[in-house]
């Protein structure tokens, strides 16, 4: 990160309590640069690490890396140049065609993802398109479902990348399919709620490429001087954008040649 930080290890830590007490308790907060404007990206990653840390200190386990602002028009809207970056663990992990109690939310969306598992372990920085493609093994259609912690759905950059890029759920595809066989920028997708489509869109809305996407991922891991390891599912940013749903909806994700995912609001 080219930020320094303005927060010591108490105020981390406070900051990540409040939004994990929020998360878990589905209840919203002011965002936090609203007391805080001077926070940097860095601060904001540091929290983000911190709720991580407590919530694998929780029993929880990490299952997998989730890419944020994957969109070229959404990143030039928040004046940034990259993407963001979040986590996924087994506690938000729903089975396809699961049912999600709304009470567990605050104002949930979803969007429909192209999500990927790699086959060996991708280090950077440097880390290119082509050689994160060539890490890919399976492809997976998938939903996530984000629900900012935020009062009214209303954020800055620096409070949703503390805010874990607002995940809250995500449904991976029972069935997925081997990254070789297929043209991952031109996989076409469709997002449904209740049979009605919502939004269509092709592997080339994340970053031109998901490969892109996962290689920009693992860039951002090696300035915290990590890298990504094999076996890793990376759900690698909205194809489509995020639609708000109620109890009783239906939602369905497509992708082409890939397969389908489903998950059901109650």
């Amino acid at each position: 990160m080219n930020q320094s930080t303005t927060l010591d290890e108490t105020s981390v830590g406070r900051l990540a309590a409040l939004l994990h007490d929020a998360e878990t308790n589905a209840r919203e907060v002011t965002k936090i640069t609203d007391a805080l404007p001077d926070l940097t990206q860095e601060d904001a990653y540091a929290i983000q690490h911190e709720i991580l840390r407590i919530r694998l200190a929780n029993g929880e386990r990490l299952s997998g890396r989730k890419m944020g602002l994957t969109s070229f028009a959404k990143m030039k809207q928040m004046g940034v140049e990259r993407p963001i970056y979040g986590f996924l663990t087994d506690r938000s992990c729903l089975v396809d065609g699961a049912e999600l109690p709304m009470r567990d939310l605050i104002h949930p969306k979803v969007e429909a993802e192209i999500s990927v598992i790699t086959s060996h372990e991708l280090r950077g920085p440097g880390c290119t398109a082509t050689e994160a493609l060539a890490a890919i093994d399976m492809v997976y259609a998938s939903i996530e479902v984000i629900d900012s912690r935020y009062r009214d759905f209303r954020f800055d950059l620096v409070s949703v990348i503390a805010d874990n890029t607002s995940a809250a759920r995500y449904v991976i595809g029972a069935k997925g399919a081997p990254a070789a066989l297929l043209d991952l920028r031109n996989l076409g997708v469709v997002l449904e709620r209740n049979g009605e489509v919502l939004a269509t869109g092709a592997g080339a809305a994340v970053l031109g490429h998901p490969a892109a996407s996962l290689a920009a991922l693992v860039n951002m891991l090696a300035a915290e001087n990590q890298s990504l390891p094999a076996g890793t599912l990376v759900m690698t940013g909205g194809v489509t954008e995020a639609f708000r749903v109620d109890a009783g909806d239906t939602v369905h994700v497509t992708v082409q040649g890939v397969g389908t995912a489903e998950l059901k609001l109650v």
